[in-house]
């Protein structure tokens, strides 16, 4: 039995906006990372290395797929995080996703590598941002942005 003063959890329009943010994140991570993987994978078969002098090491194509994910993911964190908080979600979540990506820019810029690697890197952080970044914002808008 319950009580008048008992407090009850109502799924509410935003929880509902959350569940479809979540599914669309999902889908675009998916997607983000498989072309992402691709165009790494026709990179290195057109002779780019992916070798970073500090250390030596080479990215293996794994590597673009797991930090693609990754940071997807947090993308779809932050929008709904914003979805939840802010009351123009959608200018808000482009904001600050173009931000990020222009920042996370800077690392293959001053990596060291060949101009063939740097030049991929960035094409390989803006391919991902491309898919995610205008999927996110669409599922964010609302009448008052």
């Amino acid at each position: 039995m319950t009580s008048i003063n008992e407090p009850r959890v109502v799924a509410g329009p935003v929880s509902g906006r959350l569940r479809g943010l979540a599914r669309t994140g999902l889908i675009a991570t998916l997607a983000a990372v498989a072309a992402t993987t691709l165009a790494a994978a026709l990179a290195r078969a057109a002779g780019v290395d992916f070798e970073i002098p500090e250390g030596g090491e080479t990215i293996p194509l794994s590597g673009f797929a797991v930090v693609t994910g990754f940071f997807s993911i947090v993308g779809v964190v932050i929008a709904g995080a914003l979805l939840r908080w802010s009351a123009r979600p959608a200018v808000r979540f482009v904001w600050t996703a173009v931000s990020l990506t222009a920042i996370s820019l800077v690392p293959p810029v001053i990596s060291g590598a060949n101009t063939a690697t740097i030049t991929t890197l960035i094409g390989l952080h803006l391919i991902p941002a491309s898919v995610m970044i205008p999927t996110l914002a669409r599922s964010l808008r609302n009448r008052t942005d």
